[in-house]
């Protein structure tokens, strides 16, 4: 199976963080127009293979960056979320998507640490008195919480037969759910769809909220109108298949499949998640 086709796709979002936050900042007013612009582009995009085939140059460029400014916050973010995104969205198998996702996790945590200076004992801490480090976070945070959550998730789903990766759970979900209260909003739907993914990745008996999954899937897709189908191939890989219900299950890859993909700024995501659609009901009969 293509590596587009069996991945999600809400987490190639992240390329507005990439475009806009990490590159725009390093270049001149006329520049950051010009990243601001193409961030619009790649969003706009029908044709996945295009970006897949023109990210890594960006994956390079900033590599080459961070080799002059490495411990910039704004740039490990950038670099960070487009590993994330790359690693997971279009890998060709598991060991790229492991090596990618790892490689991002590791900006992410640098970012964090440089930004944040309580983050930097994250690594090891027990989850009470990380939990009590969150509060410190501020909206000036925003950004490089918002980029660690991404990578930790992609991290998170890439190595999800390692133990150690499973239980950063419960921290990349209370990192995710304190970015609520100090973000503006505007990424509201797109983190609403990953908490909902963190609480339906394991079944209930090893931990898992699939009903706790399902209330973020179902307020991503009230924010968006439903117009972001990834929240609903979402629920419907992460909940219903869980879960066992098939009715739930077919119902959401229908409407994606029958829903209008040419959304401004959403085009690219959706037209990857009708192609995850797609596969999913081909092996439904297979899998219930």
């Amino acid at each position: 199976m293509n590596g587009i086709n069996s991945r999600c796709g809400i987490l190639a979002s992240a390329a507005i963080c990439v475009l806009i936050s990490g590159c725009a900042s390093l270049m001149s007013s006329a520049a950051s127009g010009l990243a601001d612009n193409l961030s619009v582009a790649v969003l706009n995009q029908n044709d996945p293979e295009t970006v897949r085939d023109g990210a890594p140059a960006y994956l390079l460029l900033l590599d080459s960056f961070l080799e002059g400014s490495p411990e910039d916050p704004a740039l490990l973010s950038s670099a960070a979320s487009l590993y994330a995104t790359y690693g997971t969205v279009f890998a060709d198998d598991e060991e790229r998507a492991s090596r990618l996702t790892a490689r991002g996790h590791d900006y992410s945590t640098r970012a964090i640490c440089n930004s944040f200076k309580p983050s930097c004992e994250w690594p090891g801490m027990l989850f009470e008195d990380y939990q009590q480090t969150l509060d410190g976070l501020k909206p000036k945070h925003a950004d490089v919480v918002f980029a660690h959550g991404l990578a930790s998730l992609a991290y998170i789903r890439a190595h999800s037969a390692d133990y150690t990766a499973i239980a950063q759970l419960p921290y990349s979900e209370a990192l995710f759910e304190r970015y609520l209260e100090i973000n503006d909003g505007t990424d509201d739907g797109a983190v609403h769809t990953y908490l909902g993914i963190l609480n339906t990745l394991i079944p209930p008996a090893l931990g898992g909220d699939p009903e706790k999954g399902r209330g973020h899937f179902e307020r991503a897709i009230e924010i968006s109108g439903g117009r972001d189908l990834s929240a609903k191939v979402e629920f419907a890989n992460g909940y219903a298949r869980l879960l066992y219900d098939r009715e739930l299950h077919d119902q959401l890859l229908k409407e994606v499949l029958e829903a209008d993909p040419e959304v401004p700024g959403s085009t690219l995501l959706n037209v990857l998640a009708q192609r995850q659609a797609k596969d999913l009901l081909e092996s439904a009969d297979d899998y219930f």
